[in-house]
């Protein structure tokens, strides 16, 4: 691929036979559409199910999809794979179940097409427009607590840090992709905390989420992605505007274990 896409889709995938075909079928029908050029980054996170061959059979030989394998660690660790391989001038991240339809899609690029736009954009199940469809109460409410830590200890003003669907430009990618080492649920925190740090403008858009029945997060790994909350603001010493805090400055050779790993067959890894 000489030219560089516009769009990068990056989808970290554990266990996803059932719909990962689907999503490659939909990006093929729904983002080719939209006019512009683009390139899918699926990272299969050490699935024991046939993913990387229904991704691949799904792609029919088109060089846009790409499949990257990668030992199970967790989709903090799959994500970060993927933006280390995109090459587009913006990565969005993207989870295999279509939770967020395509149709979401327009509402990202308004921001794009912005003059000066925020260099990250991010979907948002609680910002102005945003509809959450089919989801548990449950889920709702854990959902809302973790937010709310979130919010008092590491990310003030940001009302939906786990939503799955981010998009950050080239430029935020390079500078940010390196320096992630949260493995678990919790590496959006790490990756929104650190563009802080950095100076990168961040915008919530509010998106319509359709809810995975299927999709549970255990007590155990939202306890553990609590306690990566904790050591993300822990190892931040550096003030506002700096990408150089005691504990970020470089990245480990080899990422700290996931405390809060993704071992849920079939998940989508949406909190």
């Amino acid at each position: 691929m000489p030219d560089r896409p516009f769009l990068s889709i990056v989808v970290p995938a554990y266990n996803e036979q059932a719909v990962v075909g689907r999503f490659v079928d939909s990006v093929h029908a729904e983002v080719d559409r939209q006019g512009f050029s683009w390139e899918a980054v699926i990272v299969d996170d050490g699935s024991t199910d046939d993913t990387v061959a229904a991704a691949r059979r799904a792609a029919g030989g088109d060089a846009r999809v790409r499949v990257v394998e990668v030992p199970h660690r967790g989709k903090g660790a799959a994500v970060r794979e993927g933006f280390l391989a995109a090459r587009g001038e913006w990565a969005l991240m993207a989870d295999a179940d279509l939770s967020m339809p395509w149709d979401n899609l327009p509402r990202f690029l308004e921001v794009v097409r912005e003059h000066d736009a925020p260099q990250v954009i991010i979907g948002s199940r609680e910002a102005p427009g945003a509809e959450r469809m089919g989801e548990a109460w449950s889920r709702r409410v854990s959902g809302r607590v973790f937010n709310t830590l979130v919010r008092v200890f590491a990310l003030p003003g940001i009302r939906d840090s786990q939503c799955g669907y981010k998009m950050l430009s080239a430029d935020a990618v390079a500078a940010l992709a390196p320096r992630l080492t949260v493995d678990g649920f919790a590496f959006d925190v790490e990756l929104l905390y650190l563009a802080r740090l950095a100076g990168f403008r961040i915008r919530e858009v509010g998106i319509v989420c359709h809810c995975r029945q299927d999709s549970r997060v255990r007590v155990r790994a939202g306890l553990a992605s609590v306690m990566d909350v904790m050591r993300v603001r822990m190892k931040a010493r550096a003030g506002p505007g700096a990408l150089r805090p005691t504990s970020y400055s470089e990245r480990p050779a080899r990422p700290a274990p996931a405390s809060s790993p993704d071992r849920r067959r079939g998940s989508s890894y949406m909190p």
